[in-house]
């Protein structure tokens, strides 16, 4: 496997074909590919901390990580994506597993399942939005630092 840099728009247009729950995202500060014998196999994307809370300016937010299946991917992109995060001088990055994924690929990684979150909606009486199936959903915060 080698890492490609790729473009916004073409890490969306893999994620809209490949990704199993999510849309692609609306912004990234970077993407990472990862590929095999020249042809794409995985992208990792990563932006804000999309919670205002964790927003702290050194905190980075993995917001999809998806590949075609391939043994070892995801793990390869997230190695990769703190990596690149840690270089630009982030002291933390985070991601989000669904409570029913294994989180083994962020193991493999050497991230840390730091907190259990319990799945709701986003919308407010003040704002309403359209909530995804998985939004609410548990989900299970993980770090690497």
């Amino acid at each position: 496997m080698n890492l490609i840099p790729i473009k916004f728009q073409d890490a969306c247009d893999y994620i809209a074909i490949y990704h199993r729950h999510n849309k692609p995202p609306t912004g990234h500060k970077y993407s990472i590919a990862a590929s095999l014998d020249n042809e794409i196999i995985g992208v990792i994307m990563v932006g804000r901390p999309v919670s205002r809370m964790l927003d702290d300016g050194l905190t980075l937010e993995v917001n999809r990580c998806c590949t075609d299946g391939t043994k070892n991917a995801c793990s390869f992109l997230y190695g990769a994506a703190w990596r690149v995060a840690k270089n630009l001088g982030y002291k933390k990055i985070i991601t989000y597993t669904l409570e029913c994924e294994s989180g083994a690929s962020l193991n493999g990684a050497g991230w840390i399942p730091e907190k259990r979150l319990i799945g709701a909606t986003w919308s407010r009486s003040t704002r309403e939005r359209q909530n995804q199936p998985a939004q609410l959903m548990n989900k299970i915060r993980w770090c690497k630092t």
